[in-house]
């Protein structure tokens, strides 16, 4: 359980990720949002104090589509805590359109995989002061369809939204395995989930077929509530205390795509997010 612990919550004004804070705050943690909008932050803040009764609720803010407001939110973290027992990277977009992030890099990219991994890897010496800790990171399904093609970081040659979204979760999916191994022997575990197909404002941008059939899916889509259980599992859970470099779906072990298990393809991808991102990332074991 989490009672007395510190979890950082990232994307936690709405969503699956709101649903992640509040019902760790529930459970007695010290919960710290993670938004990029001060108002939303607020007003998710509140909301989670007032369900919960759970007065230890932080904001801290952080645009996921600056590095530099990134490592701005890091700090504003650390210069309150120490030691954090659990980071939840849940925040994500879909882009429909070709766009840029502050750095010049393709966004869902961006969003996605660099800012998590700048976050994560500031955040590390944090989590290795916990007894146990543990990082949870949101990806999906859609890293099946992912091809690891991670060299062209400003998509100039052409770009597809459901291909930027699928490359990212792919990202997600090889950074946590990485990750795992960097980490093993020293207290923190890294997991990575599919939510399943939940029902939010997370694919407003999604235009022509693709919006018409995720329309149409719409009813039988899941509630936050729902797809917010498997991150809540990993963050809390006696049942997963010691494991780690795995991907879940319904709160249960799953197999990722046989790509994600590509361990050059990790390593590369590792390596590249270090560049982009000027983090002094962890060292391999």
């Amino acid at each position: 359980m989490v009672v007395g612990k510190v979890c950082v919550v990232t994307g936690a004004t709405s969503g699956i990720g709101l649903v992640t804070a509040r019902e760790l705050a529930r459970m007695g943690a010290t919960v710290v949002l993670m938004a990029r909008n001060r108002a939303r932050g607020e007003a998710a803040r509140e909301a989670i104090v007032a369900r919960t009764g759970n007065s230890s609720v932080e904001l801290a803010l952080a645009d996921f589509a600056s590095l530099a407001s990134v490592r701005a939110g890091a700090e504003e973290v650390l210069s309150r805590h120490g030691r954090i027992d659990v980071l939840v990277n849940n925040a994500g977009v879909y882009v429909g359109d070709r766009q840029l992030s502050a750095d010049g890099y393709e966004l869902t990219f961006a969003v996605n995989h660099l800012a998590p991994f700048l976050l994560t890897n500031l955040l590390l010496d944090a989590l290795m002061a916990a007894p146990s800790a543990r990082v949870v990171t949101v990806s999906s399904h859609a890293h099946f369809d992912g091809r690891g093609r991670f060299d062209d970081v400003r998509a100039e040659r052409g770009y597809s939204g459901l291909r930027a979204y699928a490359e990212s979760k792919l990202a997600n999916v090889l950074f946590t395995y990485e990750l795992a191994r960097r980490l093993e022997g020293r207290g923190v575990a890294a997991n990575c989930l599919h939510p399943g197909l939940v029902r939010t404002g997370f694919a407003g941008n999604v235009k022509g077929l693709s919006a018409m059939l995720f329309n149409l899916a719409r009813p039988f889509m899941l509630t936050p509530e729902q797809g917010a259980q498997t991150s809540i599992y990993l963050a809390a859970s006696p049942e997963v205390e010691g494991v780690s470099g795995t991907y879940f779906s319904e709160r249960r072990p799953r197999k990722s795509s046989p790509r994600s298990y590509d361990r050059e393809l990790q390593a590369r991808l590792w390596a590249l997010s270090e560049e982009l991102t000027g983090a002094e990332a962890l060292a391999a074991a």
